[in-house]
């Protein structure tokens, strides 16, 4: 079954068999959707549970990401089409003073591959930015990353700044140096030390 192989190419971190067979799933008209939720995005749930026993490691999940993107691209056209709804919208980026962004993209590709919209700031962000992106785009979640603890203090405020506009964004918050005790600190809604777990951090938040 072609789906299974779109599965089994994401897993095996196979980028040109991921495209072949979307294509070929597509062709054979088969529905978007199940491409989608049960090759694409079923791949890197089962990733991050990888991930998370410690059976895979930052580099594979980058690569199976990026696979799955591949996958993702041809889709897109269809999905435009409204055959999909998007699981939710999440800001990202890295604050303000900060550059630092593998971890970032890692985040952002794997809430991508979760079926969440991901409107991807990049880094050096400032408070206003994420708030002004987040009403914009109607955002559920605004998810803050940090490397360094010079600029763990652009969390807070952040956090502070979306309390205050009284929009009921949610804000997540990771990165090396940030714990669940800096989470609780600044009020952020919560806080996750690796990809897999932030996607499930956002679907707990979002339920």
């Amino acid at each position: 079954m072609t789906v299974k192989a779109i599965f089994d190419a994401v897993i095996n971190l196979d980028e040109e068999t991921v495209k072949n067979q979307t294509q070929a799933a597509l062709d054979a008209g088969t529905d978007v959707n199940t491409i989608l939720n049960e090759g694409l995005i079923g791949a890197m749930d089962e990733v991050g549970e990888l991930f998370s026993a410690g059976d895979l490691f930052v580099p594979e999940m980058l690569m199976a990401a990026e696979a799955m993107k591949a996958g993702l691209a041809i889709l897109k056209p269809f999905l435009a089409e409204g055959q999909s709804r998007s699981k939710g919208i999440v800001v990202i980026g890295t604050v303000k003073g900060d550059l630092h962004d593998i971890g970032k993209n890692l985040v952002s590709m794997m809430m991508e591959g979760a079926g969440f919209e991901v409107i991807d700031l990049g880094v050096d962000v400032s408070t206003e930015d994420f708030l002004k992106t987040a009403e914009e785009k109607n955002a559920q979640v605004i998810a803050l990353s940090a490397l360094l603890t010079t600029t763990m203090p652009s969390m807070e405020s952040t956090i502070k700044a979306v309390k205050e506009a009284g929009l009921g964004i949610r804000t997540i918050i990771g990165g090396a140096p940030v714990t669940q005790t800096f989470a609780d600190q600044i009020g952020a809604d919560g806080f996750s030390s690796d990809a897999p777990g932030a996607v499930k951090l956002v679907k707990q938040l979002l339920a």
